[in-house]
């Protein structure tokens, strides 16, 4: 199996379609539309066997506010390995191609873990953010204290991460902020 990287526009129609229904599979039916939406529009790492969609990943730009500076975040979505094939290393795998990605693009990676996700992040050095995170939405400012302690963040490229001292402030967006 070996590791593909590109574009949303370069995956075609079919593969998309084998994309969304591996996570809606791996997600057990907690993967919505907005969060498919969330996915497209930046790169995806993948890897295929002869049943398909094996590993995916997605990042994607999102704009967070840091002491009134906007940020260039390659977002990471959509990650997931089909059941059969869990615990072999193919999230690493995607993640590494995810983080060349980012490393190449962005000043930093940020993400949502689920519990069951964080240990893969943890292991590859991504740190939990430790301030506030908010959004500011249609009404304004708003904290999302029910997040804190589930955004990790990795510098880009050996660049310094954001002062945790100072809150993280995600762009809006329909579904899940994070």
């Amino acid at each position: 199996m070996t590791l593909r990287i590109a574009p949303t526009h370069e995956l075609g129609a079919a593969r998309l379609r084998s994309v969304r229904e591996m996570l809606d599979t791996a997600f057990a039916g907690d993967f919505s539309d907005d969060d498919w939406e969330h996915t497209l529009g930046g790169v995806h790492a993948w890897v295929e066997d002869e049943r398909g969609i094996a590993a995916h990943g997605a990042v994607v730009l999102r704009r967070p506010l840091h002491r009134g500076r906007s940020l260039r975040a390659g977002y990471v979505e959509g990650v997931a390995v089909r059941a059969d094939l869990r615990r072999r290393g193919l999230g690493g795998t995607v993640m590494a191609g995810l983080e060349r990605v980012i490393d190449g693009a962005y000043a930093l990676g940020a993400l949502s873990a689920s519990a069951e996700g964080a240990a893969l992040y943890r292991s590859r050095g991504w740190r939990v953010w430790e301030g506030r995170i908010e959004v500011l939405g249609p009404e304004g400012f708003v904290r999302l204290a029910e997040e804190e302690g589930s955004v990790f963040l990795r510098p880009a490229d050996g660049r310094a991460l954001p002062d945790p001292a100072a809150p993280l402030v995600l762009d809006w967006r329909d579904g899940d902020i994070t």
